[in-house]
């Protein structure tokens, strides 16, 4: 008689040996190898989202230093105060001596603004040779070019021998000397100021989920980034496509650039939405590209890594010849900041000449809970704080040209051409378009079929998100860019 192979012996039986409760044991489980439809141990599945890159957001930095204001205009447009004395430093020296020339620009166009009888104080460009002069006739021509004949008090001549003929000698105006009983004494000097303008710009955004999408519920415990926390399921993309437009609001006006000739944009878009074809795009002037274009721009080699107090006190230097803004505030990357602790450390515990916090009504505390550290030297106060956006590897630290930023504390008066009166305002401060129909600060509206919201057919929600904002950059020349430039020598 034939004998039958038994199905499973010993070992094999246990792990198939069915129990009456849904208990655990070591002989009741299924192996992917027994049943490979199903899998009765799932995964262990952490739902707390781990968060590996801590606080990602980096707005912030606009809201410490300015303010937010709404405008009704296309255009907003301020004036500057100019300089109060007469200098020029582009002077050239003519073949003939004692004559020299000031070119249209330095000017004023046609208008000349040295006159005859006014003394001046006239030099090279290194000041090597320096002369007090009297200036005896002015002639200007239709091009605005003014020629001046004067004589130095001491005799000597003013020629292309000792001032060479690169037209950068320099000039300024410090009196005046007429004869007795003269008249027409003097000259009528306007005024000097100039404007500037801005425009805003428009950001938009979006985020969809497909009504498919919101049907399958998956939960997920986050921390967001401004500091709670709880379960968030598929809205969490939403929630990061928020914070994420937030930043770019920051950062547009931070990084924005002026169109020199005008960008013509994409009659449709990816998605094949129209984009506005035809309408031209002109930009509009952020931070940065302000201080490049008229404020300071200190470049070094490596200036975080070897900072020194021959450094600090160059820019120094600058920012007396500027508004010489008692106190300012340093947003700096990380070589840069450290680089300033040791030169800090070198002098003594406290830093050069002490420690102060004036900008924080005087508070220790309230300075060091805004991540601020405040020194002295000369007769300015810094308070120097670490910028995340020159950290992060996905802004500016990915690319590490830019190495901190200098922005002078306090409030400007200027002439606010659209009020037709003077205000005080921050240095920096943002313009949003609001009316009291719209207010386009920050926009957000959900459109589609999909979360009880039906405003068309689509199959999906649509969260989207718009601004239309512009940054005004007042008195650039008070500013300091600190970048790197290998081309600079330590």
């Amino acid at each position: 008689m034939g004998q039958f192979a038994s199905p499973a012996q010993g070992a094999q039986l246990n792990h198939l040996t069915p129990r009456p409760t849904q208990s655990l044991f070591n002989d009741n489980y299924l192996s992917l190898s027994d049943m490979v439809f199903t899998q009765q141990f799932l995964p262990e599945v952490y739902e707390k989202e781990v968060e590996r890159y801590g606080n990602r957001t980096i707005s912030g930095f606009l809201r410490m230093v300015g303010a937010e204001m709404p405008m009704a205009s296309d255009q907003v447009v301020w004036s500057e105060q100019g300089r109060l004395h007469v200098a020029y430093d582009d002077i050239t020296v003519t073949a003939v001596d004692n004559v020299i020339t000031v070119p249209a620009a330095a000017g004023g166009g046609s208008k000349n603004l040295v006159s005859v009888g006014n003394t001046i104080v006239f030099a090279d460009s290194d000041g090597l040779n320096v002369e007090k002069c009297y200036v005896q006739s002015v002639s200007v021509t239709s091009g605005g070019v003014a020629s001046l004949t004067v004589a130095a008090y001491s005799g000597a001549a003013i020629d292309t021998t000792t001032y060479g003929t690169l037209g950068d000698n320099r000039l300024f105006v410090y009196g005046s000397e007429y004869a007795k009983g003269t008249s027409n004494a003097g000259s009528a000097i306007d005024a000097s100021l100039t404007t500037f303008s801005n425009k805003p710009i428009i950001l938009r955004d979006k985020y969809a989920v497909s009504g498919s999408d919101t049907a399958q519920i998956g939960w997920v415990e986050v921390t967001t980034e401004a500091g709670t926390s709880g379960y968030l399921w598929y809205l969490k993309s939403e929630h990061e496509a928020r914070i994420r437009f937030e930043d770019q609001l920051e950062m547009a006006m931070i990084e924005a650039e002026q169109s020199a000739a005008g960008i013509t944009p994409a009659a449709n878009g990816s998605n094949g939405q129209p984009l506005g074809g035809g309408n031209t795009l002109t930009g509009t002037e952020g931070l940065f590209a302000a201080i490049e274009d008229r404020g300071l721009v200190y470049e070094d080699a490596n200036f975080g890594g070897t900072i020194g107090l021959d450094d600090f006190d160059s820019i120094l230097q600058e920012l007396d010849k500027q508004g010489a803004i008692e106190e300012n505030m340093m947003f700096l990357d990380r070589s840069t900041a450290l680089g300033i602790d040791n030169m800090l450390a070198a002098q003594n515990a406290y830093g050069a000449n002490g420690t102060s916090y004036g900008v924080f009504e005087n508070s220790e505390d309230m300075a060091l809970n805004l991540g601020f550290s405040g020194f002295r030297r000369g007769s300015y106060d810094f308070y120097k704080t670490d910028w995340k956006y020159l950290n992060d590897s996905a802004t500016r630290g990915l690319i590490g040209d830019v190495e901190g930023l200098i922005v002078p504390a306090g409030t400007s008066t200027v002439y606010d051409q659209i009020l037709g009166k003077n205000i005080s305002r921050p240095f920096l401060h943002i313009r949003y378009r609001a009316s009291e129909a719209d207010d386009r600060k920050m926009k957000s509206w959900i459109t589609g079929s999909v979360g009880g919201n039906y405003t068309s057919d689509e199959d999906a929600m649509n969260v989207h998100f718009l601004s239309e904002r512009c940054l005004c950059v007042q008195a650039a020349n008070n500013f300091v860019l600190l970048k790197t430039n290998p081309a600079v020598t330590p």
